[in-house]
């Protein structure tokens, strides 16, 4: 199985969510855990992931800080704000919204 592009609009969520589950991270540690999570159907590389870390720190939706990752080498850690759980939920209903229409529209009857 290939690994699959992350739909557009979803990687914020995967993002926000991942720092809410685990906490502070790296963006590395931050990829790592999405690739876990997904048993490597997803793989993001640092063109997608940093500009997407900081669209949602300009937000207000997660907060960095530099500290040493460990393997004692300068990172950046990235953390949820109170703003950033409250756009999670949001965002939460909104992706469970969606999901519901897809489903309720593949298990339509086909024709033919």
């Amino acid at each position: 199985m290939s690994r699959t592009d992350v739909l557009q609009g979803t990687l914020d969520l995967m993002v926000l969510k991942t720092l809410d589950a685990a906490g502070e991270m790296h963006g590395y540690g931050i990829a790592q855990h999405i690739q876990m999570i997904s048993h490597d159907a997803l793989a993001l590389n640092q063109g997608t992931l940093y500009p997407a870390l900081l669209r949602l720190e300009q937000r207000g939706w997660i907060q960095s800080k530099w500290g040493k990752s460990q393997n004692n080498r300068r990172a950046r850690f990235y953390s949820l704000t109170r703003v950033g759980r409250r756009q999670l939920a949001t965002e939460t209903r909104n992706w469970e919204r969606v999901a519901g229409i897809m489903q309720r529209l593949l298990d339509a009857p086909g024709q033919a």
